[in-house]
């Protein structure tokens, strides 16, 4: 007994020591944008909040302008376990959960608000979970913003477009978006579009303000038209087995500071919208051209019939549920 005692002391007083000896859990967050960015400022905000709350036992390494992978292969790396956290466009995750590709549909939200009303709704909610099986969870939903059209060539009218080339995610509702205005979607990592841009291998991109501004692609690019014809958001993604492998009060912690990381990361990307808008428009290299209610209506009526080609595949309640966040 005496023996037992003293081991179970021994042990007791190990525990202590091991655990302040144990190395912190890295956590390494991969993205492809800039760091000026709303999503690169929030993934810095991300590791600043759990360091901070969390001293010694997480690590967070972040990983911008895809130095570790794509949005293309990112989400593959996560369920191999060689990344814990990214935030890729909601378009790559189409092949995991179809209806995600409603935040793809063009015209479909007048505006942020609109996208944050149903993101935040049963529906919106329900959809971060929806990827469990696939070893993939939703932590939020990050804000971007609405999407111009950058060009060589000026654009105002659909007929416009016709027959140029238009970088775009890999997303089938994108292409067919572009293919309603007979142009031609071409299907490249982000990595590539400057330099596609600039050699002009492509005429034009779609991006918001934020993201035109940072990657420079005003600087190649003559035209930005004003069209807001679709979201630019992202899921912010962690891996099954990695989350759920963590001792809750931790996974608690870091889901709190994932999420003020988030809000953090909502408010510069409504500011920044603004702020990189005048910066290109400063800049002098590119003309912003607005839209009248005519001209934007021809291209809602040309690429609204997008909506009914993926409804099955989307699901008409969460169609629904999206259109009525516009009220």
């Amino acid at each position: 007994m005496k023996l037992l005692t003293a081991t179970l002391l021994a042990v007791s007083c190990l525990l202590p020591l091991q655990q302040a000896n144990a190395k912190p859990i890295e956590i390494k967050f991969s993205h492809v944008v800039a760091e000026n960015t709303p999503k690169g400022q929030m993934a810095l905000k991300f590791k600043e909040l759990a360091e901070a709350r969390l001293p010694g036992k997480v690590d967070v390494k972040v990983y911008p302008n895809s130095q570790l992978f794509t949005d293309a292969t990112v989400l593959q790396a996560l369920q191999l376990g060689d990344v814990e956290i990214a935030a890729p466009a909601l378009s790559k995750f189409q092949k995991y959960n179809p209806a995600l590709q409603v935040f793809d549909l063009p015209f479909l939200f007048k505006d942020m608000d609109a996208v944050d009303r149903f993101q935040h709704s049963p529906q919106g909610v329900a959809l971060l979970s929806s990827m469990n099986d696939k070893l993939l969870v939703g932590l939020g939903y990050l804000h971007n913003g609405m999407k111009q059209l950058s060009s060589n060539d000026p654009i105002r009218v659909p007929a416009d477009i016709a027959g140029k080339k238009f970088r775009i995610m890999t997303s089938d509702v994108l292409q067919a978006q572009y293919e309603a205005v007979h142009a031609i979607p071409l299907k490249k990592p982000f990595a590539e579009v400057f330099t596609l841009l600039q050699t002009r291998a492509i005429d034009g991109q779609e991006s918001p303000w934020s993201n035109t501004y940072a990657s420079k692609f005003f600087e190649v690019q003559k035209y930005v038209t004003e069209t807001d014809h679709g979201v630019l958001d992202y899921l912010v993604v962690t891996s099954a087995e990695f989350w759920f492998g963590l001792p809750e009060d931790l996974r608690d912690t870091l889901k709190q500071c994932m999420d003020e990381a988030i809000a953090y990361g909502n408010q510069i990307a409504a500011k920044q919208d603004l702020a990189d808008r005048q910066s290109i428009l400063d800049s002098g290299k590119t003309q912003i051209l607005t839209l009248n209610p005519g001209e934007r209506q021809q291209w809602i009526d040309a690429m609204k019939p997008v909506w009914k080609m993926f409804e099955d595949q989307i699901g008409s309640d969460l169609l629904d549920a999206a259109i009525q966040s516009n009220h």
